[in-house]
């Protein structure tokens, strides 16, 4: 079940979570084939999480949905974890970066499946099992204020807020309103220094080059692809772009970004609105909002 990107909802009908800045994952225990954690796409990444099989203390038989989560400098840090998520960690790595997952949901327990159950019955199920005495499997806190908590996680420089109604039923894979996440976005000027085409029409920029100026020069800061197809806008670039036969950043951009790139000079502005920086100095979900022709 996926949450819809919206406003924050408020009433009695709803109760609100933090949004994690992490990976969802499925914890499936059982007595017959132990525990199995798998991603959104079913990919299992069981041995990824060697710390998580304190899970086994929560009960014999429960499916659970969460979030794992690797905190860096007190906040979570999603490019730690993505680290985690390509190969399976040695012992000493573990030990130096242990995730934490924090459990939002539960689809069946001792069995019987809790799919239709609704939204607080199954939170007031969760909450009856023993996570006090488990070290990295927390419950992920419920709160009754949204407007406190997004203000919050604003201060504490989190990702956002996820609002939940009370009465939903759970829906494996569907895209539904009765999850509604709220991120704060904030806005970053970028220069443009690159550009690639859409893989099937060579002819339409699909994806910008940014970067920021550094005190050596153009840093990169990531692609952005969101933002770029309206009409208006290809042309508005493709008037504005001059191309330029060298890459203008100071290093040498990853292959995934540098594969097919068309540079030009970085004297176009646009501004980004993104969910915050990476470990690496790169955008989060970024976002073409509009081009600074005033700068």
């Amino acid at each position: 079940m996926l949450a819809t990107p919206g406003p924050l909802p408020a009433g009695p009908e709803w109760y609100y979570e933090v949004k994690w800045d992490g990976m969802r994952l499925l914890a499936d225990l059982s007595a017959e084939r132990g525990l199995r954690l798998t991603s959104r796409t079913g990919r299992d990444v069981t041995a990824h999480f060697p710390e998580l099989a304190e899970l086994a203390a929560l009960a014999p038989d429960v499916l659970l949905d969460g979030e794992v989560v690797q905190m860096v400098g007190g906040r979570p840090s999603f490019a730690a974890l993505s680290e985690r998520f390509h190969r399976v960690p040695t012992p000493a790595e573990v030990a130096a970066g242990p995730v934490v997952y924090m459990v939002f949901d539960m689809l069946r327990l001792y069995g019987v499946p809790l799919l239709s159950r609704t939204q607080q019955e199954r939170r007031d199920t969760l909450d009856r099992l023993a996570f006090d005495e488990l070290v990295r499997v927390l419950l992920s806190p419920a709160y009754e204020d949204g407007g406190a908590l997004l203000a919050a996680t604003e201060r504490q420089g989190l990702e956002g807020v996820v609002a939940k109604r009370r009465d939903a039923i759970y829906r494996p894979g569907q895209r539904t309103r009765s999850w509604v996440k709220v991120a704060h976005r904030r806005t970053q000027d970028c220069l443009v220094g690159g550009w690639r085409t859409e893989k099937d029409h060579p002819s339409r920029i699909g994806a910008l080059l940014l970067g920021v100026p550094g005190d050596d020069g153009l840093k990169f800061a990531g692609r952005v692809g969101s933002g770029v197809a309206g009409d208006a806008m290809q042309r508005a670039l493709r008037t504005a772009l001059v191309d330029r036969a060298e890459s203008p950043f100071t290093e040498p951009l990853p292959k995934l970004d540098a594969t097919g790139a068309r540079w030009c000079e970085p004297t176009v502005t646009v501004e980004i609105s993104h969910t915050g920086w990476t470990d690496g100095h790169r955008l989060r979900h970024p976002v073409l909002q509009r081009l600074r022709l005033d700068l």
